[in-house]
């Protein structure tokens, strides 16, 4: 990759070019049966990602968005992963783009006390679920997620990260 690569937090205005690049993976992309009337939350990151105490990232490359990654911070040092998306030519280990964004999400959890982090996906998207596991997801059933975690009514397989160090005790 040429361009440099930035990611930065998102903010409200930002979401038309959010729905721009989001919708279409999901509609057309992976024909994932989601609507934007279902996914209210691409229009208002403030109350559904900010006032939780998370946060909403983008990737940027020459002032396109190319990818996406959000934290809902759920309380009990826990968090949701959410609205994890790349662009389909900046994909891939050779970009690196998913992993960055991830670090930076990650490291985000470590910096305000979070951690056990879970994540909602659905079984058409194996190359997510590859990535997830390569950076240390654990598949769950979706009857050992938490009460408070917030459900996505399209989700169908379900990941956790404990972020504890090992020597951490409970």
């Amino acid at each position: 990759m040429n361009a440099a690569m930035t990611i930065k937090a998102l903010n409200n205005a930002d979401c038309p070019f959010i729905v721009d690049l989001i919708l279409p993976i999901q509609q057309v992309e992976f024909n994932v049966p989601v609507t934007l009337e279902g996914q209210p939350d691409l229009l208002d990151l403030d109350t559904y990602y900010y006032a939780t105490g998370g946060c909403f990232w983008g990737a940027f490359i020459e002032g396109e968005l190319i990818g996406t990654i959000a934290l809902i911070s759920t309380g009990h040092q826990a968090g949701a992963l959410r609205k994890m998306f790349v662009k389909k030519e900046f994909r891939g280990k050779e970009h690196g783009i998913a992993r960055q964004l991830l670090q930076v999400l990650l490291a985000f959890c470590k910096a305000h006390g979070i951690n056990e982090l879970y994540l909602g996906t659905v079984d058409m998207l194996k190359a997510a679920h590859r990535f997830y596991e390569r950076n240390g997801f654990q598949r769950i059933e979706a009857a050992a997620l938490p009460p408070y975690f917030p459900r996505m009514a399209a989700d169908n397989r379900y990941y956790h990260l404990s972020l504890k160090e090992p020597d951490e005790c409970n």
